[in-house]
């Protein structure tokens, strides 16, 4: 396993933003992303443009936004086996093709994945591909059953945004691998990670 040497911020032309959460947005990394459904939190707790401050208040408002999402608000759809096996399956398709796939999570209401960027394909386009593609499908599946939530009859799915973290090192993988297994644990949705059927834990 071959970690970049030196920071995350080893080329700063890497660096992007939308003007809400910046990205690290590099080919060859291991990078542990998070992203959620658009109907997860609250419009009020978390509004867009809120982001910003130090570091230490960015890191306390992601984890809050975690604790939060851990709680299970919205309609949940990612919880629906058919809908959650859309979003795995789509991961699936293209690894070792545009990316390793290390581990992953769906949610209730959000996913966290850790992947290795193989060359020439960008993080950005790499997840607004699963985003697109997943969209799509799951909107499908949801008014074909009759079952599409009101609150996500605008047809949009996913939250605009994302959350990247670029992997430092061993032990980091490590910690993002553990964090994402363990996550249905925490939320108490399981007593084991392995008892998560949409979960790499089920691999290991």
């Amino acid at each position: 396993m071959n970690f970049s040497e030196g920071a995350a911020f080893d080329n700063p032309q890497k660096w992007r933003s939308r003007g809400y959460l910046p990205h690290y947005d590099v080919e060859s990394k291991y990078q542990m992303i998070t992203y959620r459904l658009a109907d997860s939190l609250p419009y009020n707790l978390f509004p867009p443009g809120s982001a910003g401050g130090s570091p230490a208040e960015s890191l306390s408002r992601r984890k809050s936004i975690e604790d939060i999402l851990d709680k299970c608000l919205g309609s949940c759809i990612l919880k629906i086996p058919q809908v959650a096996n859309i979003v795995i399956e789509n991961w699936s398709h293209f690894d070792s093709v545009k990316y390793d796939l290390m581990a992953y999570v769906v949610m209730p209401n959000h996913i966290h994945v850790l992947i290795k960027t193989l060359p020439i394909n960008p993080l950005s386009e790499i997840i607004h591909s699963w985003k697109s593609y997943t969209s799509r499908m799951i909107l499908n599946f949801l008014k074909d059953e009759s079952i599409l939530p009101e609150s996500l009859s605008n047809n949009v799915v996913w939250q605009k945004e994302y959350w990247d973290r670029f992997i430092r090192d061993y032990n980091h993988f490590i910690k993002a691998v553990e964090y994402i297994q363990q996550n249905p644990v925490k939320a108490g949705l399981v007593n084991k990670a392995g008892e998560w059927p949409w979960s790499s834990a089920r691999c290991y």
